[in-house]
């Protein structure tokens, strides 16, 4: 279905962009309310099967009690409810279907004038949210904020664009890489604002969606942030395309999931138990499977601060699709290619980390040539704002970006 702006009452919903707005104000949604909503508007002609909407909002076909809660999020958000039901009525046991009288000004993306050019320093004090497709037709969303030279930042466990800057975990981050420069970061497919039904999660996808972000920027060489996971993607990309990767800075990060960097055993077996706690949190959404889930990423947080945490993902991804991640992460391997990266590479990691072992780190700086590594005392995996690393990490990263 092509995009299109649909205006219903006092509403505009952008389906491209995922944007509601009433009386030319945003309306705040989760993705899985919005993936509903859009759905229903652009198939407004019929009635639309339960099955066919959980597949476009990226859940099991199974998970209809989840489907009831996006609903119910959705017609509030229109001035529907269970029993008003002016723009998305109930039809019987067959489905749903979007009622209210709609026109459809543009049906292509929106003019130019709703989404500006960048110019420098017009982005200092906000974001600009834009979508890029991918090599096989993803939907990728990304942002710019800040003005100033490229900081590119890989997609990582878990993000989203529109609530990420508000949330505790990642707020200084963006404060920190946007000091004088223009950060560029993106949702990875399957989560946030990108597409959520994709076919599957491979290193070359990933790649691919980096790739169409920096060419829908215009960016030719710039440097490159790799996060946790976003790492290794980091890595891959800087060893494919060293034409346009100046600098490589790795923090949290590793080459190889701990599936395969199981070498006995023992350390299969523990990477197996660690990999079904997290799946049976992800099933069940039982809070303390999550809760040690969020600890190993934040070691020093405090139990309120985990279930905040686990609170975020959920909103982030589909339970299916946290499962998919989860799989494709343990598996995933670019100790191959590493020696191939010919940028100066920046790698800095927790001594304690309790996610990712600082062995990890040891193995990148020995597999990347011109590479320096900088150990921190911190047991956090993601630096947090009160960490004593984290002030440590900007001053080495903004030192490394200067050379």
């Amino acid at each position: 279905m092509s995009s299109a702006v649909y205006h219903f009452g006092l509403y505009e919903l952008d389906t491209d962009r995922r944007r509601l707005s009433r009386d030319g104000r945003q309306v705040l949604l989760e993705p899985q309310a919005l993936a509903l909503l859009c759905h229903l508007v652009e198939h407004r002609d019929r009635v639309v099967p339960t099955k066919e909407l959980l597949g476009a909002m990226g859940c099991e076909p199974t998970d209809e009690t989840a489907l009831a809660g996006w609903l119910r999020a959705t017609l509030y958000a229109v001035g529907d409810s269970d029993t008003r039901q002016q723009s998305i009525r109930t039809v019987g046991r067959q489905g749903y279907q979007f009622v209210a009288p709609t026109t459809v000004p543009s049906a292509a993306a929106p003019p130019a004038s709703r989404i500006p050019a960048p110019t420098a320093g017009a982005e200092a004090d906000h974001e600009v949210i834009r979508f890029s497709r991918s090599a096989d037709g993803t939907r990728i969303a990304y942002a710019t904020t800040g003005h100033g030279p490229p900081l590119v930042k890989t997609a990582n466990w878990l993000t989203h664009l529109d609530l990420d800057r508000t949330t505790p975990m990642w707020k200084h981050w963006f404060d920190g890489l946007t000091r004088g420069r223009q950060l560029i970061r993106y949702d990875e497919r399957g989560c946030g604002l990108s597409d959520w039904t994709v076919p599957h999660f491979a290193l070359d996808d990933l790649i691919d969606d980096l790739d169409s972000v920096v060419d829908a920027v215009g960016l030719d060489r710039f440097p490159l942030l790799g996060v946790s996971q976003g790492g290794a993607v980091a890595v891959a990309y800087a060893a494919r395309r060293p034409e346009r990767v100046s600098h490589l800075i790795l923090t949290s990060a590793y080459a190889r999931g701990p599936q395969v960097r199981a070498q006995n055993d023992a350390e299969r077996d523990a990477a197996e138990v660690d990999l079904n706690i997290a799946r049976a949190g992800w099933r069940s959404q039982e809070s303390s499977f999550l809760r040690y889930f969020a600890s190993q990423f934040l070691a020093d947080a405090t139990p309120a601060e985990w279930d905040a945490f686990t609170a975020y993902q959920r909103q982030t991804t589909s339970p299916a699709n946290g499962l998919r991640f989860l799989e494709e992460f343990a598996r995933i391997d670019v100790s191959g290619v590493a020696d191939q990266v010919s940028c100066p590479t920046l790698i800095v990691h927790a001594r304690q980390d309790a996610r990712v072992p600082v062995a990890q780190a040891l193995e990148l700086a020995t597999l990347i040539p011109d590479s320096r590594l900088i150990l921190l005392e911190s047991r956090n995996h993601l630096f947090t704002a009160d960490d004593p690393a984290w002030p440590t990490f900007l001053t080495h990263l903004y030192n490394f970006l200067s050379e």
